[in-house]
């Protein structure tokens, strides 16, 4: 398993802190999808199974809060 590293996120008033979360994530989830891809997955369903795997994390963290 491969261990990813990022940088902190933006401070400041005009930070867009989505957006540099987006770009931070993005390589990894490029790499994730393409691997899954090439064992023989749809590319929508990994994408999707992706969605809703952060939903559901997202969901049961909310409760947590």
């Amino acid at each position: 398993m491969e261990k990813f590293s990022f940088d902190g996120p933006p401070v400041g008033d005009d930070a867009d802190i989505s957006a540099e979360c987006q770009r931070q994530l993005l390589s990894p989830i490029h790499e994730i999808v393409k691997a899954a891809v090439a064992a023989g997955w749809s590319r929508e369903d990994v994408l999707l199974a992706m969605v809703e795997l952060s939903w559901d994390m997202y969901e049961k963290r909310r409760g947590e809060l």
